[in-house]
C-alpha cells in the first residue's frame, strides 16, 4: 500500500507543478478560445489543462519503471506504451478542438483510433461477460465491444465537463472507490501481489486529479478542456477493462470468492466499474436521446446537460459540484459495500450497501431539490451570478 500512497503524492506534486506552468503559458500566449453560447463562464481562460494532466501521467509511469513493486506493470511493455500513445493522441486532438473547434466527426474518429490502439496493440479487451450463463469470447465481438466501451466512457466524462472542479472531483472519488475495490479483490482471490495495472492507473488518476484541482476549483484559473476530460475517460475505461475483462469466469461463479449471494457475487465485479462512471454515462445517454429525438447530431452542443439543469434550479456553481460529488460517492461506495458485505463474514449479505444507498440517495435528493436560491457567486471580476466551467 505504501507504494501506492507514494505514487499518489508524487503524481499530485508533479501534476500541480505542470498545471502551474501550463496555466502561465496559456495566459502568456492567449491559448484560449472565445466564450461559446453554451459556456457558463464569462471570462476567457486557458483550456489546455489536459496537457499538464498528461505530463503527470507520464511522470507516474516513468517512475513506476524504476520501482520493483510495479515491475508487473511492465511485464508487457507494449500494453503500457499503447496506453500512453493513445492518451497522447487524445490529448493532442483535445487541445486542437479546444483551440480551433474541430468537426465532431474528426474528434470521434480520433477517439476510435485511440481506443483501437489500446485494444489492438495493447491487447486490453473484454474477454469474459457473465450473462445468462454464457461467456462472450469471440475475438471480433471482444474487440468491437472493448473499443465501443472506451469511446462511450470518454465521451460520457467529457459531456459532464461544464463546471469548475466537476470532472476532476468526480473522477477522484470514482477512482478512490475503484482502487479500494481492486485492492480488496486481489486480497480475496489470493493474488500473489496487490500490484496491478488497473490499480496503478486508478492511483495515477487520483494523483492527477488532486494535483489539478487547486487551479481548477471555483473560481478556476485553468480548464482541463476536452484533452483532460477525454484523457480521464480513456484511462478510467482502460483500467476497468484491464481489471474486469480479464477476470477468470470460474471465479465469478465462486461464492467463496465473490460473495454468498450468487447474483451479486457474479455481477458486482462487472457492475462496480460501470457504477463509478454512472453519472457521466447517465448524462451522455440523456444527451444522445435528446439530440437524436430532435433530428440533430448526437454530438451537437447544447445547454441541457445535468450541470446546466442544476444551475437552472438555482444552485450555485460550487453547490452544484458538491451535489455531483455526493451522488458519485453514494452510488459507488454503496455498491462497494455490497461487495464487501457479500464477500466477508461481516456485516453479512448486501444489506449494509443497500441501506447506505437508500439513506444516501434520500439525502442527495433533498439537497438536489432544495437549492439555495437568491445567492450570488463572488468572482474575481465581481460580476454577480458569473459562472465558471
Amino acid at each position: 500500500m505504501k507504494y501506492y500512497v507514494f505514487t499518489v503524492i508524487l503524481t499530485a506534486v508533479a501534476t500541480l507543478a505542470f498545471t502551474a506552468i501550463v496555466w502561465r503559458i496559456g495566459l502568456r500566449y492567449r491559448l484560449y478560445p472565445e466564450i461559446r453560447e453554451r459556456d457558463v463562464h464569462t471570462t476567457p481562460k486557458p483550456r489546455i489543462g489536459g496537457v499538464a494532466m498528461y505530463l503527470g501521467v507520464l511522470t507516474a509511469f516513468a517512475l513506476s519503471a524504476k520501482v520493483p513493486y510495479f515491475s508487473i506493470i511492465w511485464t508487457e511493455p507494449a500494453t503500457v506504451w499503447s496506453i500512453l500513445a493513445a492518451a497522447g493522441l487524445i490529448v493532442l486532438v483535445g487541445v486542437a478542438d479546444d483551440l480551433w473547434d474541430l468537426d465532431w466527426m474528426i474528434k470521434l474518429g480520433a477517439q476510435f483510433l485511440a481506443a483501437g490502439i489500446v485494444v489492438g496493440f495493447g491487447g486490453i479487451q473484454i474477454y469474459f461477460i457473465p450473462f445468462g450463463g454464457q461467456i462472450v469470447v469471440s475475438s471480433w465481438v471482444s474487440f468491437a465491444l472493448s473499443v465501443l466501451a472506451i469511446v462511450i466512457v470518454m465521451n460520457a466524462v467529457n459531456f459532464i465537463d461544464g463546471l469548475d472542479g466537476l470532472v476532476a472531483g468526480v473522477a477522484l472519488i470514482s477512482n478512490v472507490v475503484f482502487f479500494v475495490y481492486t485492492y480488496i479483490v486481489a486480497r480475496d482471490t489470493g493474488a500473489s501481489s496487490y500490484s496491478s495495472l488497473a490499480s496503478f492507473i486508478a492511483v495515477v488518476l487520483i494523483g492527477v486529479c488532486i494535483g489539478f484541482l487547486p487551479l481548477n476549483w471555483n473560481p478556476s484559473k485553468l480548464f482541463m478542456g476536452d484533452s483532460g476530460a477525454l484523457l480521464i475517460g480513456l484511462l478510467m475505461a482502460t483500467a476497468a477493462i484491464v481489471f474486469t475483462g480479464n477476470l477468470d469466469p470460474r471465479l465469478l461463479g465462486d461464492n467463496d470468492v465473490f460473495g454468498r449471494s450468487q447474483l451479486l457475487g457474479a455481477f458486482i465485479p462487472i457492475l462496480l466499474p460501470v457504477v463509478v462512471v454512472l453519472l457521466p454515462l447517465l448524462d451522455f445517454g440523456m444527451a444522445i436521446i435528446r439530440r437524436m429525438g430532435k433530428g440533430l447530431s448526437p454530438f451537437s452542443p447544447d445547454r441541457k446537460h445535468l450541470h446546466h439543469r442544476m444551475l437552472d434550479m438555482g444552485h450555485s456553481d460550487r453547490a452544484a459540484v458538491l451535489v455531483f460529488y455526493a451522488w458519485t460517492a453514494v452510488v459507488s461506495i454503496g455498491v462497494l459495500l455490497m461487495y464487501i458485505g457479500t464477500s466477508q463474514a461481516w456485516p453479512g449479505d448486501y444489506w449494509l450497501g443497500v441501506g447506505y444507498l437508500l439513506l444516501g440517495a434520500g439525502a442527495c435528493i433533498v439537497v438536489t431539490r432544495l437549492p439555495r436560491r437568491g445567492r450570488t457567486v463572488a468572482t474575481p471580476d465581481h460580476t454577480p451570478e458569473q459562472r465558471t466551467a
